[in-house]
């Protein structure tokens, strides 16, 4: 068997790693995990259960319950299925010892997973996913299966009560995001839940608020459509077609699990996070008065950068993973991070990415401006842009090492791509090389596959076009 319990947790192919049998044992590892954590503490650790719309994940958290109320864990589950960034928040309300969501996010359905978050609210870090690894080991060594109780009796004995995570997150919410603002805006809103977990929570709130918001794909559908739940242009055709048959003139998109958000303004155009992060970055500086370090992955755009300069903010850069953002809200006074896949969190959230609160938030500049979202991109590109973003995942003859990759990148570094100077060369995460007018393209292999990661960011279409070709150039020599 392998698990490889890493940073936020485990997911594989359902059915074939990800079965009922592996779950009981991983559950049982991470109970031994709690356990030890909590075993100079006063009365009985507990634990909080969550999970997504996927295939049996209702199922696989009822599994995970068990295991850990037979070892002695109070659980609280979740009585329905629940937004990440809910389940995290459930953790730090019931100020639990740890909590677990059964999800594989944004990856394809035939995935599954596990996430392990700490009791702070954020995923754990490297060296507390190493610990549960050993005990995973260590109860392999020794043939030692999982601890289990019937659920009926957990529930009997106050081991095991089922819970809804949604009202404390609701409230938490409404201390971040200015509701009443977004309802007296009367805005036309569609939510794309993409079959996923955050379904119904924008519209919750804002429905308690008194605004009518459009939900699109909100039904139960562990399948997604035959897609990956991931808030990208690509997928969101349904989105778009919503907003051009006039359902509304905003649309918001959160993942498998809520935790990450898109967009898309009134012409149906895909609004990205790299753009979402700069708009509530300017809006919470210029309009609410608040500082503090502005927190951005390798891979996010310079934007944030131009702007953070204007008010005199330090940006901090940081590997690809929100955890690396996670571990900095943690440690000192963080105004906003972010990632370009779409996790973005704010001062006085929990230190997790959430697209339900993102959504609101950009809900929240639109109607304070009183501008379209398509003239707020606009205006934005104008002042910090122009910013043209592009990904590709390029195949590999053969996997290759990061290191070896980054030392070979980096000895070989050209002094210019295209007639355009490479200003400056940062190996924190892949090779990144920035260009003089700030444009820049970043080169990262997979860790777990032979694959090569190439993004650009062009000041102009034909930069883009270029930083792109060098990063496939690359690859086709590899």
């Amino acid at each position: 068997m392998t698990i490889s319990f890493g940073t936020d947790g485990w997911r594989a192919v359902i059915s074939e790693t990800f079965t009922f049998n592996n779950l009981r044992i991983l559950s049982q590892a991470i109970a031994d995990f709690i356990r030890a954590e909590n075993e100079n503490g006063e009365g009985r650790p507990t634990a909080v259960v969550g999970f997504d719309t996927r295939f049996l994940s209702d199922r696989y958290a009822i599994e995970v319950a068990r295991v850990l109320a037979a070892n002695g864990i109070k659980t609280y589950l979740s009585h329905k299925d629940c937004p990440t960034p809910a389940l995290s928040y459930a953790v730090l309300d019931k100020k639990a010892a740890a909590g677990v969501m059964i999800t594989a996010s944004h990856n394809a359905p035939r995935y599954n997973g596990v996430k392990l978050k700490a009791h702070f609210g954020g995923a754990i870090n490297k060296a507390d996913g190493k610990r549960v690894e050993a005990y995973l080991r260590d109860n392999e060594r020794r043939a030692r299966g999982p601890n289990l109780i019937d659920l009926e009796f957990a529930i009997e004995e106050g081991l095991i009560e089922r819970f809804n995570p949604a009202p404390s997150y609701y409230d938490h919410i409404r201390t971040l995001v200015d509701l009443d603002a977004i309802t007296d805006a009367d805005l036309a809103v569609i939510h794309d839940a993409m079959y996923g977990s955050g379904r119904h929570y924008i519209k919750n709130l804002l429905g308690g608020a008194g605004l009518t918001i459009h939900e699109i794909r909100s039904e139960m559908n562990p399948g997604f459509g035959g897609i990956h739940p991931e808030p990208m242009g690509k997928y969101l055709g349904a989105l778009a077609a919503a907003i051009q048959s006039g359902q509304g003139q905003i649309g918001l998109a959160t993942d498998g699990d809520g935790d990450r958000i898109g967009a898309m303004d009134g012409r149906g155009r895909f609004v990205d996070p790299h753009r979402i992060y700069a708009l509530i970055l300017k809006y919470l500086v210029e309009q609410r008065s608040q500082s503090g370090l502005v927190v951005r992955t390798v891979s996010t755009t310079r934007m944030i950068d131009r702007l953070s300069a204007r008010y005199g903010l330090e940006v901090r850069e940081t590997p690809v993973g929100f955890n690396y953002i996670a571990d900095l809200m943690l440690a000192e006074d963080v105004l906003i991070g972010g990632e370009e896949s779409g996790g973005i969190s704010v001062k006085g959230h929990i230190p997790e990415g959430d697209g339900v609160l993102m959504g609101l938030l950009l809900l929240e500049v639109i109607a304070k401006a009183g501008m379209p979202l398509e003239a707020l991109i606009d205006e934005l590109e104008a002042d910090v842009g122009p910013a043209i973003y592009a990904r590709t995942d390029l195949r590999l003859r053969r996997p290759v090492e990061k290191s070896v990759m980054v030392k070979r990148l980096s000895d070989s570094a050209p002094g210019d791509i295209d007639g355009l100077r490479v200003a400056e060369l940062s190996t924190i995460d892949g090779v990144k090389y920035i260009m003089e007018d700030e444009s820049w393209l970043l080169i990262r292999p997979s860790g777990t596959e032979p694959v090569l990661r190439v993004y650009a960011e062009g000041r102009s279409p034909d930069v883009n076009r270029s930083l792109l070709g060098f990063g496939e150039r690359i690859a086709s020599e590899v």
